[in-house]
């Protein structure tokens, strides 16, 4: 069987309701509602983290936080000290170049590979297995989402060029390429991470839209519709290279919606929470012959699958000797198993505070553990467990832990023998800058 070409389109900051397939009325996605149309639409898939740089850092490496220690985007106390009753653990900013990336898996097994975009794990992707990089660096979000961009890794185009249309240009011209060898394009957008700035065009088509269950801003619908004109010059550009029938392609989100631009509604919570707003995200697979279209699927499935599922796809061998903690999903394209019943795990040992302080912390240090219709939630400061059916409660409102003593037991011992297996670090050390007098601030912090 000839090797797919593969797609890997990750937005970034998207939420789980973002997209007019996943049930949004504000926001216009054409291109990316095809998709799902001519593919799988999964409800129940999961970024590796509620924030950007863990869930990246899983997603190439293919292992759950603890292994790499990449457990949020820099610094893991953030937020005033004496709101903080523990010492976080130490947190690695870039993915140590001793992790088998998923690029440089398929680069050995004949691919040749490209990144355009966010990186976010280190200064340059081609060290870990790229042979192109565009636009990839070490930041977190854009500067500017027109040129100037102030990209060390990206020439600057002509005044007014917009990052995402950019960003789209140098994937098709990859996917132009005359090459016989199959491709793998991580086409990784900036968007629709805050700066929020948009096209006037791309917002003037949502001057008279009414809110949505609390999704209202222009201009973030403006930069969701940029998006999903990358995604139709993606598919127009593979169908024109022949290339379409061929090509795996993947939509996802690296976590949950962000709560100053959107609503992740009627999920709780949002980016940088252990909720499913802050973890679900929408997850699209379009592979022809291979997963039928308008599919959907209701199985748990977490980003650490796709490298094992992409290597199942190219029929290349595993990494010896090296751990993937995801399982391949090939068969739930194919609609012949289901993983219902497997567990999922996110371990968060820090700090992030809130937009303003008044709000507090959006986490505290904590894990989860998804099995089936079950999910535990352990808060360390305290020891508190929550635990939610999300078949009768996606929106995570009532906390059954004191109903159902034995799921609790059993999901919070499932969870201590995943922490000894991967060296999963909990903070315990008190802080001694901890006030349990203070009161949070209305705005700003130290």
């Amino acid at each position: 069987m000839a090797q797919p070409n593969i797609v890997l389109f990750y937005a970034d900051d998207l939420g789980w309701r973002d997209l007019a397939c996943m049930g949004s009325k504000f926001y216009d996605t054409p291109h990316i509602d095809r998709l799902a149309a001519e593919g799988m639409l999964f409800t129940d898939a999961y970024a590796n983290a509620p924030n950007c740089a863990p869930s990246r850092a899983c997603l190439m490496s293919g292992q759950y936080t603890p292994r790499h220690g990449v457990f949020t985007v820099g610094a893991p106390n953030r937020g005033r000290a004496a709101l903080r009753r523990l010492i976080a653990v130490e947190n690695k900013t870039v993915l140590d170049q001793r992790f088998v990336t998923m690029a440089e898996s398929l680069k050995g097994a004949g691919y040749r590979t490209a990144t355009m975009g966010k990186w976010h794990l280190g200064d340059d992707p081609t060290t870990q297995g790229f042979d192109l990089n565009v636009g990839g660096f070490k930041a977190g979000h854009p500067k500017s989402y027109f040129s100037p961009y102030k990209n060390p890794k990206l020439q600057d185009g002509a005044q007014g060029e917009y990052l995402t249309d950019r960003l789209t240009d140098a994937a098709l011209s990859f996917i132009r390429e005359k090459d016989d060898r199959p491709f793998f394009l991580y086409l990784t957008h900036y968007a629709v991470h805050t700066p929020l700035q948009a096209k006037q065009d791309d917002m003037a088509r949502f001057a008279d839209r009414q809110p949505d269950r609390g999704q209202k801003n222009k201009k973030y619908a403006g930069m969701v519709y940029a998006l999903d004109r990358s995604m139709g010059r993606v598919l127009e550009a593979l169908k024109a290279a022949g290339k379409a029938e061929d090509t795996l392609v993947v939509f996802f989100s690296d976590n949950g919606g962000h709560m100053g631009a959107t609503s992740c509604k009627p999920l709780r919570g949002a980016k940088g929470t252990l909720y499913e707003g802050g973890i679900r995200v929408p997850m699209i697979v379009r592979w022809p012959g291979k997963v039928k279209a308008g599919s959907r699927s209701a199985t748990p499935v977490i980003g650490v699958d796709l490298y094992p599922t992409f290597l199942s796809a190219a029929g290349a061998k595993r990494p010896e000797g090296y751990t993937l903690d995801g399982e391949d999903i090939t068969p739930v394209f194919k609609g012949q198993v289901s993983l219902a019943d497997r567990p999922l795990f996110w371990h968060f040992p820090a700090y992030l505070q809130g937009r303003f302080e008044k709000d507090m912390f959006r986490t505290r240090p904590g894990a989860v553990v998804r099995r089936g219709k079950w999910k535990l939630i352990e808060f360390f400061e305290d020891k508190r467990l929550e635990l939610y059916d999300l078949s009768q409660d996606r929106g995570e409102k009532a906390n059954v832990a004191a109903t159902h003593p034995d799921v609790t037991r059993e999901l919070h011992a499932l969870m201590a023998t995943w922490r000894l297996e991967t060296g999963a670090p909990v903070p315990t050390k008190a802080n001694p800058k901890f006030d349990p007098d203070a009161k949070p601030m209305r705005r700003g912090g130290e």
